[in-house]
């Protein structure tokens, strides 16, 4: 959905689930897999196909938009395209990080931007890694930009 992130906050089912966008860590949590390099699948960009719509492998075809979900390999916690495909919202408004490390940080009260994480199909290599962040006004829609929602 190209719908603005702040369309995209408690969701309900009919079996009374809610769900919400990820916070930036836990999207970059799920992104990793458990890994601690630049991909899911490790550091080697030649891999990227394989795992990922970006633009090497995606803007030249006829179709320009997002693709179907699960046409490239999952990562290591069998999620599929965390990596390119669309920009996805996080709930978190954009702040510098701190300099020390923190468990399940949380982005400022309030801002301007919102968090966008995992590339996109229009984007390169060093735009799809799962430590790469990006921000821009709520408001804005574009075709590559979605979201992927967590059960609450």
């Amino acid at each position: 959905d190209s719908g603005t992130v702040e369309k995209s906050h408690g969701y309900r089912t009919m079996e009374g689930r809610t769900y919400r966008l990820p916070t930036e860590a836990e999207w970059e949590y799920a992104c990793r897999g458990g890994t601690r390099t630049a991909f899911s699948f490790g550091d080697d960009e030649a891999d990227l196909e394989k795992h990922a719509w970006f633009f090497a492998n995606a803007y030249n075809i006829k179709e320009k938009y997002a693709h179907r979900v699960a046409e490239k390999l999952p990562n290591p916690f069998g999620l599929y395209d965390m990596h390119g495909n669309v920009w996805e919202w996080c709930s978190d408004w954009f702040g510098d990080y701190p300099s020390s490390p923190l468990t399940d940080p949380q982005g400022p009260d309030s801002g301007s931007f919102r968090v966008l994480r995992g590339g996109s199909w229009v984007g390169g290599p060093n735009l799809v890694r799962c430590a790469l962040r990006n921000s821009i006004t709520p408001e804005y829609r574009v075709v590559n930009y979605g979201f992927r929602l967590v059960l609450k």
